[in-house]
C-alpha cells in the first residue's frame, strides 16, 4: 500500500493538492489518499480523490501525536499535535512499520502539503 497523506487549508484547490502530490516526485503507484477527520469530508479533497480514482482514508486527529515524523512545523504542532499533518496521516494510513519516502512537500501556492508513505496495511 502506498499512501499520499495531505494537509491543506480551507482555500486549497484541486490544483493545490495535485501540485503537492506531484512535488513529492514519488506519486507513481499511489493506492490511497489520506487526511485527518474533518478534512476528509472537504469537497475539494473528495473531488481530488475522485479525479485520481483513489479511495480516501480518514485518520482520527487523536492519533496524530503518536507518530514520529520527519518535518517540524510549529503551526502543525500547535494545531494537530504533530510536526507534519501530511506525514503523520500518511504513516498512520499505511499501517504499522510504514516508512516515508521523504519529507513532506508544500504546493507552490502554499495551500497544501503532501507526504508519501509505504506500508503493509490492507
Amino acid at each position: 500500500m502506498k499512501v499520499a497523506g495531505f494537509g491543506f487549508r480551507k482555500a486549497a484547490s484541486v490544483t493545490s493538492l495535485r501540485d503537492a502530490l506531484t512535488a513529492t516526485g514519488d506519486a507513481g503507484g499511489v493506492t490511497h489518499v489520506a487526511t485527518v477527520d474533518g478534512k476528509a469530508e472537504a469537497a475539494v479533497f473528495l473531488q481530488f480523490a475522485k479525479t485520481l480514482g483513489l479511495p480516501v482514508l480518514t485518520i482520527p486527529a487523536d492519533q496524530l501525536s503518536e507518530v514520529k515524523v520527519l518535518s517540524v512545523s510549529t503551526k502543525s504542532d500547535r494545531l494537530w499535535g504533530t510536526g507534519s499533518l501530511s506525514e503523520a496521516v500518511a504513516l498512520l494510513a499505511a499501517g504499522p512499520g510504514a516508512r516515508l519516502s521523504g519529507l513532506r512537500v508544500i504546493s507552490s501556492d502554499s495551500m497544501a502539503t503532501c507526504a508519501i508513505a509505504t506500508g503493509d496495511a490492507a
